[in-house]
């Protein structure tokens, strides 16, 4: 019996390791668990979040000195969302062809 409370107990663990970590509510210990976020970088993101909360990853991209398409790819990778939402490099103005 102890053995599966102790086997649930790690796999709610691991379950909780892998949660999202959204940029308009984590403290600045839950985004330097973000690999590739240092504390320079979470001051950054807590910094510019006082100024109102980040509407979408266009608008954290330009706000946040430093994180730019490659790098908010690898942090959405990494469990980072904005307002729920992971990082889409899909482009937001379709090319019209003359």
């Amino acid at each position: 019996m102890l053995k599966k409370i102790l086997a649930v107990s790690a796999m709610l663990f691991a379950a909780a390791s892998w949660a999202a970590v959204d940029a308009n509510k984590a403290s600045d210990a839950e985004l330097d668990s973000i690999k590739g976020i240092g504390p320079a970088l979470s001051k950054r993101i807590v910094e510019e979040r006082k100024q109102g909360e980040f509407k979408d990853w266009p608008d954290f991209m330009s706000r946040v000195k430093g994180v730019k398409e490659k790098a908010a790819s690898r942090l959405s990778g990494e469990g980072l969302t904005v307002n729920g939402q992971t990082f889409s490099n899909a482009p937001t103005k379709a090319t019209a062809k003359p």
